[in-house]
């Protein structure tokens, strides 16, 4: 049975553009006890996900993801170079784990926050709740449904946009692509 979640990014560390560039990517760096049990435990291949753009003016949805591999064991946490490097993980037992996605569909526009808290179908979306910070959150199949029919209509026009653009499948991780960004900076 396919589940549905919402998985949170900052786009200026890995956006929809990135993905749909990269085609599939790690979903690394995640500390957080509760994410990563989803990860490890609920999350299957073959599941959905709405891209969600966080820390952002304005955050919003702003495509669909599909889960390639869940549980897997988040390289970043060995590496000594990494923000994510966790000292006390071991290799033959990790304590992080990670996903990877693939890219499936960008939204016609990104459906803003104030427009999600807005739509009464999406009153219990988690990402909605005060103190909420959790960068990845189940969803029922009617929130996911709901969001990714905001997703295609265009906001000003009403009409539908260009959504549901295939993408390929390549091997670059979210972990690099933010240290490079780094390095850059």
């Amino acid at each position: 049975m396919t589940r549905f979640w919402l998985l949170k990014c900052e786009p200026d560390v890995y956006s929809i553009d990135d993905l749909e560039r990269d085609g599939r990517t790690g979903w690394d760096g995640v500390r957080n006890h509760q994410v990563r049990n989803f990860m490890r435990d609920e999350m299957k291949p073959g599941d959905l996900g709405i891209f969600y753009h966080s820390n952002a003016e304005p955050p919003g949805a702003a495509g669909i993801v599909r889960i390639e591999r869940s549980g897997v064991p988040d390289p970043t946490q060995f590496d000594p170079k990494s923000e994510y490097h966790d000292p006390k993980s071991r290799r033959e037992d990790p304590t992080w784990r990670m996903c990877e996605v693939s890219f499936v569909e960008r939204f016609a526009e990104l459906v803003p926050l104030d427009r999600l808290r807005g739509d009464a179908a999406l009153a219990s979306l988690l990402i909605l709740r005060r103190g909420n910070r959790l960068s990845i959150t189940p969803l029922e199949r009617a929130e996911f449904d709901r969001i990714r029919v905001l997703g295609a209509v265009r906001a000003e026009t009403g009409t539908k946009g260009a959504a549901g653009k295939q993408g390929a499948v390549g091997t670059k991780g979210a972990a690099r692509t933010k240290e490079r960004l780094r390095a850059a900076k």
